[in-house]
């Protein structure tokens, strides 16, 4: 199979995935077993409260060392692995994050919701400390729209550009992302609002319906 039939494969199935979101139960048939355990509605406000919290910190003072993979999809395995830990006094210290009365709930997990934590469903069903931007959409989140008046702080939005894919987060007001570029001047984090982005000049980057590079927002498959 060249490059291009595996990517315009990869597509499909993204399509394909959108379509099964439709329909109850769908979805959970075709994730493994394992990616069932999901946290409560409570804990998922926490989480991605968290997890916005860790993504505005790199962007504030900069990459964290512990931040290894600094590309697009390093930057949401960092964020969503951080956002499952204990956030104790050692961690808040360790990621440069002050402790006062603006810091989200604990999620107080179980053991089987905190084994969430570095383990991300990978092309095969093998699962592994990394993944890729579209495995990642692919095996470890469920399709919520192409509209983004739909997304949630902490959802993704997915553009495939063909040769690459490259993943965005939804922060609210803003969304984050990280460019892959990193020189000594510039780490390649960047924030941008959303009215910059639908009138963006290169319209690939538009995160509209009509742009067919882009696949829409996806929510991580664990949220409530």
């Amino acid at each position: 199979m060249t490059v291009v039939t595996a990517r315009r494969a990869a597509l499909r199935l993204l399509a394909g995935c959108a379509a099964m979101a439709a329909v109850p139960g769908a979805w959970a048939l075709r994730m493994p077993a394992e990616e069932q355990v999901r946290l409560s509605q409570a804990q998922s406000r926490a989480f991605q409260a968290w997890m916005l919290r860790i993504v505005n910190a790199q962007i504030e003072r900069g990459p964290s060392p512990r931040w290894t993979h600094r590309d697009c999809a390093g930057l949401v395995r960092f964020a969503v692995n951080e956002a499952l830990t204990v956030h104790d006094a050692r961690w808040l210290h360790a990621n440069g994050i002050a402790s006062d009365r603006r810091l989200p709930p604990e999620l107080e997990l179980d053991p089987n919701q905190a084994a969430l934590r570095n383990r991300w469903v990978q092309t095969g069903g093998t699962v592994g400390h990394f993944v890729t931007a579209l495995a990642l959409v692919q095996h470890n989140s469920r399709f919520v729209a192409r509209e983004i008046s739909q997304a949630l702080p902490g959802d993704l939005l997915f553009f495939d550009q063909g040769d690459e894919q490259h993943l965005m987060v939804w922060m609210g007001a803003r969304i984050a992302y990280h460019t892959g570029t990193v020189t000594p001047d510039d780490n390649g984090l960047r924030t941008v609002d959303i009215k910059q982005l639908t009138t963006w000049k290169d319209t690939r980057w538009q995160p509209v319906p009509n742009n067919p590079n882009f696949a829409g927002v996806y929510r991580l498959a664990f949220l409530s």
